[in-house]
């Protein structure tokens, strides 16, 4: 069951990197944005654990950041009946009290509906 779950959001991510990407992120871009991903999940063994978080592997950490010109978006991608857990949480809690944007996206209409919706009041 964790692979299926583990998957469906892999697809996700990747259907969300290669649109904003695609759109926002490429040479002609202006200004060029940046998307990225931190490898934080997966499996390893406790030797290269212990050096991924000795070098700043942080917990809970959002599946995507976004940097756009003033602006830094995290999301985390949850397939349709996924919840956070409790570091997501606390790393939320967090990155909101430091005046960030924080989004839970369950699709990628979703998502696009909160960047069309920055567009729009960015124009304004």
């Amino acid at each position: 069951m964790k692979q299926l779950k583990e998957s469906t959001e892999d697809i996700l991510q990747a259907e969300i990197f290669k649109f904003y990407h695609n759109k926002y992120c490429n040479k002609l871009s202006n200004p060029q944005h940046l998307i990225f991903s931190v490898p934080n999940g997966g499996y390893r063994n406790k030797i290269e654990a212990m050096k991924m978080k000795a070098t700043g592997l942080v917990a809970g950490v959002s599946d995507l950041i976004i940097v756009q010109p003033n602006r830094i978006l995290f999301v985390e991608l949850k397939k349709q009946n996924g919840i956070q857990s409790k570091e997501q949480k606390e790393f939320q809690r967090k990155i909101n009290i430091l005046g960030f944007e924080y989004h839970i996206v369950r699709s990628k209409e979703e998502f696009i509906q909160i960047i069309e919706l920055q567009n729009k009041l960015k124009e304004k």
